[in-house]
C-alpha cells in the first residue's frame, strides 16, 4: 500500500510502474496537471505530475531520470519478494 499526497494523504494502490510514471488506484482526485508525491514503504517517495484521472484513480508522470528508475525498480523489487 502507499500514500498518494495531493490535498491530503490518501492510501493508493500501485498497479503499474516504471520509469516514466506509474497509476495508482486511489480515491484520492488531483486535477490534471497537479504535482503530487507518492510514497511507497520500500521504494521511498517520489514526485510526479498527474496526466490522467480516471473511475478508479490516477496516472502521474515521472521525469524518466536516475531517481525515477530507481523508485520504479525498489517497488517491483518490494513487490516481487512478497509471499503469494
Amino acid at each position: 500500500m502507499c500514500i498518494l499526497i495531493a490535498d491530503a494523504p490518501a492510501p493508493a494502490a500501485l498497479r503499474e510502474v516504471s520509469g516514466i510514471g506509474a497509476f495508482v488506484e486511489t480515491n484520492a482526485r488531483p486535477g490534471l496537471g497537479d504535482v503530487v508525491e507518492l510514497h511507497h514503504p520500500e521504494a521511498g517517495a517520489i514526485s510526479g505530475r498527474v496526466t490522467a484521472v480516471g473511475l478508479d484513480g490516477v496516472r502521474i508522470a515521472f521525469d524518466g531520470r536516475e531517481p525515477a528508475i530507481a523508485f520504479a525498480l525498489g517497488a517491483v523489487a518490494a513487490d516481487m519478494s512478497r509471499p503469494a
